[in-house]
């Protein structure tokens, strides 16, 4: 019925029929500050907690994504704040484009109805086409009606928990290995890495060796710089470093030649360490860590990182966890992206070759793994994510709006070849 009500005609003209105003059709808010992100310009635009702001250059892209789960007629409408003058703005979806003329504040207008033809992830842009003011507009939510949209239908709703922030960020994905069939304890675990060409976006932190208390694996922090890092949280429950207790903070046994310490907070608080260090897509790497007891009740760990280079193994810390008697417990690798701002490109990473060493000196390798996602993959805020099993081994996929998604807590087996790490133990810094 709404495809045939789309347009008329009504005394020679060709009229627009909104579906919110036929029938029942479900209408949701979709918050910008939770959904958006600026996909072309350099300009001073931002996507805030409040919306759109500062929207001064005509070559800015504001694209909002969202997840419907049928095709059908899509309608989008916005409130929308024109500080001065008058602003023409072009949406678009699928090829489709409207303009609409704007001024004034708080006035409501209809951005344009949509034929969405497959379920998935949509894309939905704003960009100014012209102004006569400082700045295009300002808006903070869009809603959407029609056919196409459903109670089901996919994105953050609302900031409660901070989620603008997280859902921005995008779904964090896991591979938790299966050691239960090993009947000694675990001392060791070596990994290798491998970020395929183009999948290695500012934010990304593609992480090797997780255990219970800690992670070690290697990050993009800027366009010109890029880390490895380990850290070990504190057993004292806390985001802010300064709160743990003298006998509670994690404590620095030694560190490489070049290798930055400190503390961390915001996540859990603990002992942190870092090495700069160049590190190329396509090229795989390799990670080793260590925990064993040690004197006094606490948990010595130590981590290593090979510089393929200069083929040799690299310490980049070694911390003493107090209040702690373990060796490696729930061995893991995750992926993640710690950058609002690159939350909508897609990143990738293989992880293969995963064996442990347990305390009698016996090498297993790893072959099973369950695959996981954090809180916005749980609550369906953000969809795009998998995992699963490639010619190498295993790998994880997060952000970019992809609809091919791996379902929580699948498991999967690898039966690709694996080399037992030829590393002389003994002779580790």
């Amino acid at each position: 019925m709404l495809e045939q009500l789309k347009n008329f005609i009504f005394c020679g003209f060709i009229v627009l029929v909104m579906p919110d105003l036929y029938g029942q059709e479900k209408k949701l808010v979709l918050p910008l500050g939770g959904n958006s992100w600026l996909t072309k310009g350099t300009g001073s635009e931002q996507v805030t907690n409040a919306g759109w702001m500062n929207w001064r250059q005509k070559d800015a892209v504001f694209s909002t994504f969202v997840y419907l789960t049928q095709p059908g007629l899509l309608s989008i409408k916005a409130k929308i704040d024109v500080p001065e003058g008058v602003s023409q703005l072009q949406c678009s979806v699928n090829g489709e484009t409207v303009l609409t003329t704007v001024k004034g504040w708080g006035g409501s207008y209809v951005l344009g109805v949509f034929t969405v033809k497959d379920s998935g992830y949509l894309k939905i842009d704003l960009q100014g086409r012209s102004k006569t003011g400082a700045e295009f507009a300002r808006l903070e939510t869009f809603e959407l009606s029609g056919t196409a949209v459903t109670e089901a239908t996919g994105l953050v709703p609302n900031n409660e928990g901070n989620f603008y922030y997280w859902g921005r960020r995008g779904p964090s994905v896991h591979l938790n290995y299966d050691v239960s069939i090993i009947p000694e304890d675990i001392e060791w675990f070596y990994n290798e890495i491998t970020v395929p060409e183009g999948y290695d976006p500012v934010g990304s932190y593609f992480m090797a060796n997780g255990f219970a208390e800690g992670y070690f694996g290697i990050q993009v922090n800027s366009p010109t710089e890029r880390r490895v890092l380990f850290s070990v949280w504190s057993p004292f429950q806390t985001d802010d470093p300064k709160q743990i207790p003298d006998n509670q903070k994690i404590i620095l046994v030694k560190k490489g030649p070049g290798v930055t310490t400190g503390e961390f907070g915001n996540e859990g608080s603990g002992g942190q360490s870092f090495f700069r260090y160049n590190w190329k897509a396509g090229t795989s790497y390799k990670f080793l860590v260590r925990a064993r007891p040690v004197a006094d009740g606490y948990t010595n760990y130590t981590a290593y990182f090979y510089i393929p280079e200069h083929k040799t193994w690299k310490l980049i810390a070694s911390f003493n966890r107090p209040a702690t008697t373990t060796y490696l417990k729930r061995i893991h690798s995750f992926l993640e992206n710690f950058d609002p701002l690159t939350g909508a490109i897609t990143r990738k990473a293989v992880y293969h070759n995963q064996w442990v060493r347990t305390v009698g000196g016996n090498w297993k390798k790893i072959t099973k793994a369950t695959f996981t996602g954090d809180n916005t993959a749980r609550k369906g805020y953000r969809l795009d994510y998998k995992g699963g099993l490639e010619e190498q081994g295993f790998f994880l996929q997060n952000g970019g709006f992809f609809n091919d998604r791996t379902p929580l807590f699948t498991g999967f087996s690898t039966t690709a070849p694996g080399q037992q790490p030829a590393v002389n133990l003994g002779s580790l810094d």
